[in-house]
């Protein structure tokens, strides 16, 4: 599969969180990261979350840290929070937002769990198994499906509102074995936090 950071996203964000995505994703493709997720929670007042990932779904501390570099400047120009926050710049971890096509159809096999923006047949969540992809949809299988009826859910990526992996022993041991073949060091993390430009001396890394 083809990586190429500029593809679409489906992940549905806040209007305050969609500006600062369209901020942040072009800064995120000119290193070659795609952007997973941005994310504005109350944590410490206000931290900003940005996931992002490289052509291997993986974003070491480096990584982080040459993100963040690229990106502070230019948050500071834009300034799309007009109040105090923090900026954690991180992996997207194990239990992974899904985000993209190709997220589900590297994931095919592995549990999810899905919430669409609008319900289908009454429903608006599901937690299956990636069974397929398409051009523009995704098919879940319920384990717990009643008897006679189709336990296969087509989902238009576009109704998609937030979608994740679920952990797994099946997931443990893919990250063990991807670990394996891309060790990293042990003395680096996969988030860093820094403070914006109004509070520059409590920058910090997190471990």
């Amino acid at each position: 599969m083809v990586f190429d950071p500029t593809e679409k996203r489906y992940i549905r964000e806040t209007g305050l969180e969609a500006r600062i995505a369209r901020i942040v994703e072009p800064v995120a493709n000119d290193l070659g990261f795609a952007l997973v997720r941005v994310k504005v929670t109350p944590e410490n007042g206000c931290t900003l979350q940005i996931m992002a990932e490289d052509r291997q779904g993986r974003f070491t501390i480096a990584d982080c840290e040459a993100l963040s570099k690229d990106l502070s400047p230019v948050l500071d120009v834009e300034d799309p929070i007009d109040r105090e926050y923090h900026l954690e710049v991180s992996s997207p971890g194990i239990d992974r937002p899904l985000v993209r096509r190709r997220d589900f159809e590297r994931f095919i096999g592995h549990e999810a769990k899905v919430e669409l923006a609008d319900m289908i047949n009454g429903r608006k969540r599901f937690r299956g198994l990636i069974a397929a992809t398409g051009e523009e949809s995704v098919t879940i299988t319920l384990p717990d499906a009643p008897g006679g009826t189709d336990p296969n859910h087509r989902l238009d990526l576009a109704n998609i509102a937030e979608a994740k992996l679920v952990m797994t022993d099946r997931l443990m041991d893919m990250a063990r074995a991807d670990q394996e073949q891309h060790p990293i060091d042990d003395d680096e993390t996969e988030t860093v936090e820094y403070a914006d430009a109004e509070t520059d001396d409590d920058s910090k890394e997190t471990n």
